[in-house]
């Protein structure tokens, strides 16, 4: 089974020349979703994870997956005035703007192994804000994990001194 078949297209999405990958095939396939999750953990076997960071909101699908099967906790990171308690912020850009991303101040503790996910690294502003945050609360990132890759954005380049797990490339 390749989980490639399972990614759906979408031109002009959210705005006129952006082309989406769409993710939801994958998810309502509980086959391909295993699938995918046996991929992902198989990026970051062996390795020692306390928190998994689910990056709002495609992360989240995969994220809470990944964290159930690491026996470790799931950790949000969500798009502002989202998260009921104390938060931080960063602020980054995308390919068609910029946004801010929150996380509670108390959801890592100094020397947790942190795995982040979201489901598509593009420009990279997005997973390097997130680094920002986790390294801010004193976490340590483990690995990097994406479904897939959009190699022709170049987003590898922001985050290139951590270890990135992506299946998909495109």
């Amino acid at each position: 089974m390749s989980i490639k078949n399972y990614i759906r297209d979408i031109q002009d999405f959210p705005k006129p020349g952006i082309g989406f990958k769409d993710i939801t095939p994958l998810l309502a396939d509980p086959k391909a979703t295993k699938e995918c999750l046996q991929i992902l953990l198989e990026g970051v076997k062996n390795q020692k994870i306390d928190k998994v960071i689910g990056v709002e909101s495609r992360g989240f699908f995969f994220g809470t997956l990944l964290a159930q099967e690491l026996n470790a906790g799931f950790v949000p990171v969500r798009k502002p005035k989202k998260l009921p308690f104390k938060t931080i912020s960063a602020t980054y850009d995308l390919e068609y703007g910029t946004d801010t991303l929150e996380i509670h101040i108390d959801s890592i503790k100094k020397g947790e192994k942190v795995l982040i996910h979201d489901d598509v690294l593009a420009t990279g502003g997005t997973a390097k804000a997130v680094c920002e945050l986790v390294e801010k609360l004193g976490g340590e990132i483990v690995q990097l994990s994406f479904i897939m890759e959009l190699t022709f954005l170049n987003g590898r380049e922001k985050i290139k001194h951590y270890e990135i797990v992506s299946p998909l490339k495109y």
